[in-house]
């Protein structure tokens, strides 16, 4: 059986702020399916906005923009 990997701090932290920009997408009119789809097909840029210390209701502003 494959060992499962262990997420570090920060991913778990990335993952997270991931899954509260999710909810204010859903809030500003996406459907659960494209909010995730939305953040996995940029992932790169809300991987950045994470890091530059925007709050995932920024991001997500951002995002609906």
């Amino acid at each position: 059986m494959a060992k499962k990997e262990k997420l570090d701090a920060e991913t778990l932290a990335l993952i997270k702020w991931c899954t509260e920009v999710e909810e204010f997408l859903i809030g500003g009119g996406a459907t659960r399916a494209q909010a995730q789809e939305h953040i996995e097909e940029e992932v790169e840029w809300f991987t950045d906005q994470f890091y530059d210390g925007l709050s995932p209701q920024e991001a997500a502003k951002e995002a609906l923009a």
